[in-house]
């Protein structure tokens, strides 16, 4: 198979921690036109109906760094039916065809999964002490919504990225919650 017939997708939050796929190869890469943010109510992975959590989605405006991940062709229906079934449980999110430059300097048409901001579950931009109270207190199938905030954390300054509004947000979540002690790290 040519690499033009590959499926790439971009990961900007829990998938590029844990795609849950097979792919040929993963790397650095930037999708203009959206950022990362915490933006979305969680009903089934990070919370419930009656206590929903907050995950990321991309939101418009400004740029997002994240990773894409190229996927054979053999592979293609398989991962996009998995992608579905994680991602569009409750239809918060649009699936979207867009263009994103790896850290080679090629741009690559990518599989991403936008906020919908039509849809009840987008919490839009939230004041930073309702959105630590939300993380601080919500659970789901996939577990503690602080959990993925960590995690998510992690993995964004594992590469470098350094997003403050995240730290930000873990700080004050792990303050509160005493998972790690004063000037200390997670």
């Amino acid at each position: 198979m040519s690499e033009s017939q590959d499926l790439w997708v971009f990961g900007y939050g829990s998938l590029m921690w844990r795609p849950g796929f097979p792919y040929l190869r993963s790397a650095q890469a930037v999708l203009a036109g959206y950022h990362r943010s915490f933006c979305v109510y969680s009903h089934v992975w990070r919370g419930t109906v009656e206590k929903p959590g907050l995950v990321l989605g991309l939101t418009p405006g400004g740029s997002c760094r994240g990773v894409a991940f190229r996927v054979a062709e053999a592979d293609r229906a398989e991962v996009i039916e998995y992608l579905h079934d994680r991602e569009l449980g409750t239809y918060a999110y649009l699936p979207l065809t867009l263009p994103v430059d790896l850290a080679d300097g090629t741009s690559v048409p990518a599989y991403c999964f936008v906020a919908d901001t039509s849809h009840p579950q987008y919490a839009g931009d939230l004041p930073r002490e309702e959105a630590v109270a939300i993380i601080m207190e919500a659970s789901g199938k996939g577990g503690l919504n602080r959990d993925y905030l960590i995690n998510t954390v992690r993995e964004i300054d594992s590469h470098g990225y350094g997003e403050p509004q995240l730290r930000e947000l873990l700080a004050e979540v792990a303050r509160r919650t005493g998972i790690i002690e004063q000037g200390g790290g997670i």
